[in-house]
């Protein structure tokens, strides 16, 4: 988010180094840091919120969980998250599926670094489901809400652009196997968990690169002065 400081908006860019999901030991390790960093720079944290893009998004809504449930020091007034694979099982099986499809090199390529690392990290998802369940924001097929019912009281937002048209050509996966449906499934348990500030938003022709190639999983997607103002408000 370019320039959010003139906003009167402090930012922190942290490393977490495409993390797709965070132990117990880095929950207490990133909110000691966030913590120290703050006292440090003397930033307040009674208006502080957390939101990543894609992997980044899981660990912020791990984190921003972990924070209210531990009632930490700092307690996020909001979270947000951008096109970002919440549900790990899903995120298996898809990568799965895209191998056997072989469609695109690039999803081919990605979908075998995924499974191997899910497989070596956590396991197979219908051996160590239990891990997953612990490890992941949310899953879908049992509706595991462990990892987001401390949000319910707080401002989210999860940002994707869905566009049918250009899956279908480029990766052929249908509405099911992308990041928007795992964000719309996740928002829905929100809602029945009794959140009153969930949105879901869904863009159009947003997804747009810094290098101008047209790919709806862009930071690209999240408008500028909507998301400051839902920050300010």
């Amino acid at each position: 988010m370019k320039d959010f400081e003139k906003e009167g908006i402090t930012t922190l860019l942290l490393n977490y180094n495409h993390k797709l999901y965070l132990t117990e030991s880095d929950k207490v390790e990133y909110s000691k840091a966030i913590n120290s960093i703050l006292n440090k720079n003397e930033v307040k944290n009674e208006n502080v919120f957390i939101g990543g893009f894609s992997s980044g998004g899981n660990v912020s809504v791990l984190l921003a969980n972990y924070l209210l449930k531990t009632k930490n020091t700092i307690q996020p007034k909001g979270l947000f998250a951008v096109d970002s694979p919440l549900d790990l099982e899903e995120l298996y099986n898809d990568a799965k599926s895209d191998i056997k499809k072989n469609i695109d090199k690039d999803a081919v390529e990605e979908g075998k670094f995924l499974v191997e690392m899910l497989e070596r990290e956590i396991g197979k998802p219908e051996i160590e489901i239990e891990k997953y369940k612990i490890l992941s924001p949310y899953i879908i097929s049992s509706n595991s809400t462990t990892n987001i019912k401390y949000l319910k009281n707080i401002k989210v937002r999860f940002y994707c652009e869905p566009d049918l048209e250009w899956q279908m050509k480029n990766k052929n996966r249908k509405y099911e196997e992308l990041n928007a449906y795992k964000l719309e499934k996740t928002y829905n348990s929100l809602i029945s968990l009794g959140s009153k500030k969930a949105e879901f938003i869904k863009t159009k022709n947003r997804g747009i690169r810094a290098n101008g190639e047209k790919h709806p999983h862009s930071w690209n997607i999240v408008e500028r002065e909507s998301l400051l103002k839902w920050i300010n408000e």
